[in-house]
């Protein structure tokens, strides 16, 4: 693997946890008029509507060979399973409790990549992923003060998360990244439908646009997630998505008027510590 074809996937995992950074505030501010399978069937339509787009122009195959359909189908229904459930838990916990839990993927997708995927683990990535936790916890600040199930929902929210980006590395060189996208996608999209018509709400010019740029964001950072997870290893690419963090520390304090404490400042060092130390020293796997 390049140097540059690592960098490239560092960045895209960077860029796919800015737009769902910006997507989550979204789902917060309409949360309480817009249904839940509303909200998850608007973020899915326009990444189907993106990706038939590519795929058709660039004569792609639409859902992938037959092969590889149960996996595909595993990859699909686990990224529903931990869409749904950071959705719930997002709207139903306070929002640092949720980070915090959701947050924990990167230690179970480094767990199942060395399992699953025989990948190395480096010797800086378990000290990494510690230091950049410690991080989340200082700029997240939870209370684990919210009601006892939502915030189990957002502890599964991580586990079929780390399945379903643990399955997205393992298409690389076997599926086109597009066909995989579209594939949950459409899955979503079949899947929330028959919620989405009988709990549907109208929304406001508002919150039309809202879910719209939900929907754009929701696609801009699936495509990004899915070329991060073939450009590098699943196990080290997967520390960048603490960044979100901080994204959405700094767009708490930016539209929703959320304090920046110091100790978010110092939190969100210690993930670019973290970060840092993966780049560097990833090269050098346990003996």
């Amino acid at each position: 693997m390049s140097n540059i074809t690592k960098q490239t996937g560092i960045f895209l995992m960077i860029l796919s946890a800015l737009v769902f950074s910006i997507m989550q505030v979204l789902i917060n501010i309409t949360g309480e008029r817009i249904p839940l399978m509303e909200q998850v069937f608007s973020r899915n339509i326009v990444s189907m509507a993106v990706c038939f787009i590519i795929i058709k122009k660039n004569h792609l195959s639409m859902f992938g060979e037959k092969k590889y359909q149960p996996l595909l189908f595993m990859r699909s229904a686990f990224g529903l399973l931990g869409l749904v459930s950071l959705f719930y838990a997002a709207s139903r916990a306070a929002q640092a409790d949720v980070t915090i839990l959701s947050k924990l993927s990167p230690f179970l997708i480094t767990i199942l990549a060395y399992l699953f995927l025989k990948e190395q683990i480096a010797k800086i990535q378990i000290p990494a992923l510690l230091i950049a936790f410690a991080g989340a916890l200082l700029v997240a600040n939870p209370a684990f003060q919210s009601n006892l199930f939502p915030l189990f929902v957002a502890f599964l929210c991580s586990l079929f998360s780390s399945v379903s980006y643990t399955l997205l590395a393992y298409f690389k060189d076997k599926v086109d990244g597009m066909t995989v996208i579209m594939h949950f996608s459409t899955f979503c999209v079949a899947a929330s439908l028959p919620f989405f018509l009988i709990d549907f709400t109208v929304p406001t010019l508002t919150d039309f646009f809202l879910l719209l740029i939900i929907g754009i964001c929701g696609a801009v950072g699936q495509i990004a997630l899915t070329y991060a997870y073939r450009m590098a290893p699943a196990s080290e690419v997967s520390i960048y998505s603490y960044s979100g963090i901080v994204f959405s520390a700094i767009l708490g304090y930016l539209v929703l008027g959320e304090s920046l404490p110091v100790s978010t400042l110092m939190g969100g060092a210690l993930v670019v510590l973290a970060s840092f130390l993966t780049y560097r020293y990833s090269g050098y796997p346990v003996s």
